[in-house]
């Protein structure tokens, strides 16, 4: 993904996560529609696994996981991490039919493969393992 996206997000621009645990992260924040397009075309054309966080800023369970979320991007570099907030991109969340959160979808290939609703770590990281080779 590197120069796309580096000249999409820039190197830590308005794009990076606000907050300190995401400036040190791997995890990507979109909070803009057009950008996370972007993105989104991109890794269309990538079988690399992408694994999406639709969680929202007053969601407590999403804020429990958050820190297992932000150590799996640290884990498996091999794979893409982003979380995106339901209330600043609505229209991304319907377009993937998030109706409970924290909503986690694999994508691969621009393709949803598997989906995970709820703060469950564990089965998070079993499916990232499964999908990510």
């Amino acid at each position: 993904m590197g120069g796309v996206i580096s000249s999409i997000i820039g190197g830590g621009g308005e794009e990076a996560v606000a907050g300190n645990e995401y400036e040190q992260s791997r995890v990507m924040k979109f909070t803009s529609s057009a950008r996370w397009q972007l993105l989104f075309n991109e890794i269309k054309e990538s079988s690399k696994l992408l694994v999406v966080d639709f969680s929202a800023s007053w969601c407590g369970p999403c804020r429990m996981i958050e820190p297992a979320f932000i150590a799996m991007a640290a884990k498996f570099t091999d794979v893409d991490f982003v979380k995106l907030d339901v209330d600043d991109l609505r229209d991304v969340a319907k377009e993937f039919n998030v109706t409970g959160m924290p909503t986690f979808v694999l994508v691969k290939n621009g393709k949803e493969i598997d989906r995970i609703v709820g703060a469950r770590k564990d089965e998070l990281e079993k499916k990232v393992v499964k999908h990510r080779a």
